[in-house]
């Protein structure tokens, strides 16, 4: 029996179908394009305007990529239906301000903006799934193919892991209750007190913020919601935010396994152990 490619893929997925790659910032939207050619199965790329990495769009042919600017929701879907898609996956960031802050809605964005009472990452980009699955193309689980970077149990650095357990309890508390309450889904703790929790900055200037207070003993937590989709809204670690640790002090990360995703996982896990920087999967 063939070796499963991912453990996220629906069990009917058929690689003799296109996939659409709609591709955000950064190295995430590289590693799945690697995957999915590395398997056989062929690759289109929609790209947002001043957000995918270029050496990226440059890797498909002319006629195999076209670009957009965040907020084309109509072209994006008219896009699929060109493509001849049978499968879409969302991978990396939007700049978040851009979703509030200069977004250039066409038609079919400001239809779907005016039709939700809450307007915030999650309901929009759920809003967008919803259109993209109503063509009848398959909006996959955003960690497919990337089993192998997806944080797992123990100490992933290697040795004993500096937290004490309730240090480690009550850091996984926090960061699971704000994420409950649709707030972030990382805080930074030290000795039973809360030195900051994420919100709509992100990790990295929650990071800064923490390492101006106190950073000797803390503990960096990043967790997942009870119920996260994880079409559009999979919690990454990557070498930027290990260097924002570095710089701001923090020697220590907590994070949920099976759900959050080690960008490069090999790289960073070496440089972390360079660094001496504890990782781990809870």
């Amino acid at each position: 029996m063939p070796t499963p490619l991912s453990a996220y893929l629906p069990e009917a997925f058929d690689r003799g179908l296109p996939l659409v790659l709609i591709a955000g910032q950064g190295v995430y939207p590289a590693l799945v394009a690697r995957a999915v050619r590395a398997a056989g199965i062929p690759i289109r790329l929609i790209a947002f305007e001043g957000e995918t990495d270029p050496g990226l769009v440059a890797t498909f042919p002319e006629g195999d990529r076209h670009t957009v600017h965040v907020g084309q929701v109509g072209k994006t879907l008219r896009l699929l239906e060109q493509f001849g898609a049978g499968y879409a996956l969302m991978a990396g960031q939007v700049t978040p301000r851009r979703l509030f802050d200069g977004l250039r809605p066409d038609l079919k964005a400001a239809q779907l903006l005016l039709s939700l009472k809450r307007r915030n990452a999650e309901t929009i980009f759920g809003a967008v799934a919803g259109e993209i699955e109503a063509l009848g193309v398959r909006l996959l689980d955003a960690r497919a193919f990337l089993d192998d970077q997806l944080a797992a149990p123990g100490c992933m650095t290697g040795g004993r892991f500096p937290a004490d357990p309730e240090v480690l309890d009550h850091g996984v508390h926090i960061a699971r209750e704000c994420a409950r309450l649709d707030i972030g889904q990382g805080c930074v703790v030290r000795k039973g007190t809360v030195l900051a929790v994420e919100a709509f900055e992100g990790t990295d200037e929650m990071l800064r913020r923490a390492g101006a207070l106190k950073a000797d003993e803390a503990l960096f937590v990043k967790t997942v919601k009870a119920r996260q989709d994880f079409r559009f809204d999979v919690p990454c670690f990557g070498m930027r935010t290990l260097e924002t640790m570095r710089e701001s002090g923090l020697r220590a990360a907590a994070l949920e396994s099976g759900g959050v995703i080690l960008l490069d996982k090999p790289a960073v896990l070496e440089k972390a152990r360079d660094w001496k920087i504890s990782l781990l999967g809870f």
